[in-house]
C-alpha cells in the first residue's frame, strides 16, 4: 500500500481573494456556486467554489465542509481534483481548485446516449485509480456519478467534489451519496466502509455502457425498494464478462463483493473485462484518452453549461462574522 503523504500545512494551502479576477459561472449546487477565476500573478486559470457559510449551517454540513477541506489537502492524486488553497469572507467559503476544462463526463454520456465497451472500460478504470488511491489514505468517496467526474485538457479523469467524502477507521454510518448510486447498506443503515465506493464502481460501469443506470425511480423510497432487490435488466450491449464484473460489483453480500474481499481492488482489476488494461502506463497517464475535450483557449469555458449569473459580490469583511468559530480552518 502506498504510504500517505503528509497533509499540506494551513499556510501551504491558504490564498486570498484579491489574488483572482473571477469570471463566469461553471457550476451550481445547493450551497453555492462554482465559478472560472484567473490568477493575477501567474495569469493561470482555477475554479472557485462558493459555498454560502448560512446555507452550510442550516442544512448541518459544517463537519462535511470541514472534512472536505481537509480531505483535499491530504490528497495528490493525478487523478483527483487538485486543490490551490482556500479562504473565507463573512458571507462565503472559497476553495480554490484545479480547473478542469473538458467539463463532466456527464455530458458526452448525455451526447452519446452510452459509451462502447473500450471507452467505458477506460474511464472506470481511471475511476478504480482514484478510489484505490484515497481508499490508501482511508478516505472513502461516497459520490460516485457521471456529474462528478471532470475530463481534462487530454481526456483523463479528475474526479472532483469531496463534500461528502469521509475519513474512517473502521465502518461509518452516515446515509448519504447520490440516490441511484446507494449500495444496500447504505439505505439499510448498516455499517459501511470502501466497499459503498465499489458498488457505486458497478453503477457506474453499467450505466455507461447501457446509458441508464441499472436502478431508477422518480420515487427515492420505491428505488430503494428496488436497489435491496436487487434485480437487474441486462441491456443486450452487455457482454458476458462486462455482465459478471458489474453482477459482483452489485452484490449486497459485502462478504462476496469484489473489491471487498482479502484482494481489495486488486481484485476488480484483475477481472477478465480489464484483462487487457496496462495499469502502470494507465496510472502514469500515457494510454490515450478515447475523448478529447475541445478547447480553443486556456480558459475556455465551452463544454460547461451556462448558468444564471448572480450579482453577489465577494470579499465583505465589513462586519462580524456570524460563523468565525466554525470554520478555522479556512
Amino acid at each position: 500500500q502506498p504510504i500517505p503523504e503528509p497533509e499540506r500545512s494551513y499556510e501551504a494551502t491558504h490564498v486570498q481573494l484579491d489574488e483572482f479576477e473571477v469570471f463566469r459561472t461553471v457550476g451550481t449546487g445547493s450551497f453555492g456556486r462554482v465559478r472560472l477565476v484567473q490568477q493575477k500573478t501567474t495569469g493561470k486559470y482555477y475554479a472557485m467554489k462558493v459555498l454560502k457559510k448560512s446555507h452550510v449551517v442550516k442544512a448541518k454540513q459544517v463537519e462535511h465542509v470541514n472534512s472536505e477541506r481537509r480531505i483535499l489537502a491530504e490528497c495528490d492524486c493525478p487523478f483527483i481534483v487538485n486543490m490551490l488553497g482556500t479562504c473565507q469572507d463573512r458571507m462565503n467559503l472559497y476553495f480554490f481548485m484545479e480547473y478542469v476544462v473538458g467539463g463532466e463526463l456527464f455530458t458526452y454520456l448525455r451526447r452519446y446516449h452510452r459509451f462502447p465497451a473500450p471507452v467505458a472500460k477506460f474511464y472506470a478504470a481511471e475511476v478504480l485509480l482514484a478510489l484505490e488511491y484515497m481508499h490508501a489514505r482511508n478516505i472513502i468517496w461516497r459520490d460516485t456519478k457521471p456529474e462528478n467526474i471532470l475530463l481534462d485538457s487530454r481526456g483523463h479523469v479528475k474526479l472532483t467534489d469531496m463534500g461528502f467524502a469521509k475519513k474512517i477507521v473502521d465502518r461509518t454510518w452516515t446515509l448519504c451519496g447520490t440516490p441511484d448510486y446507494l449500495a444496500p447498506e447504505v439505505i439499510q443503515a448498516k455499517g459501511y466502509g470502501r466497499s459503498v465506493d465499489w458498488w457505486a464502481l458497478g453503477i457506474l460501469i453499467f450505466e455507461m455502457i447501457a446509458g441508464y443506470p441499472p436502478f431508477y425511480d422518480e420515487d427515492h423510497y420505491r428505488l430503494y425498494e428496488k436497489i435491496l432487490a436487487g434485480r437487474i435488466q441486462w441491456p443486450s450491449q452487455f457482454d458476458p464478462i462486462a455482465r459478471d464484473l458489474v453482477s459482483q460489483l452489485l452484490t449486497a453480500d459485502l462478504s462476496r463483493r469484489l473489491g471487498n474481499l482479502h484482494g481489495g481492488s486488486a481484485d476488480i482489476k484483475e477481472h477478465r473485462w480489464f484483462a487487457e488494461v496496462d495499469w502502470g502506463r494507465l496510472a502514469a497517464r500515457e494510454i490515450p484518452a478515447p475523448l478529447i475535450p475541445q478547447q480553443k483557449v486556456d480558459g475556455d469555458t465551452s463544454n460547461f453549461d451556462k448558468y444564471p449569473e448572480t450579482t453577489e459580490t465577494y470579499g465583505d469583511m465589513a462586519s462580524e462574522d456570524p460563523y468565525a468559530d466554525m470554520f478555522d480552518e479556512f
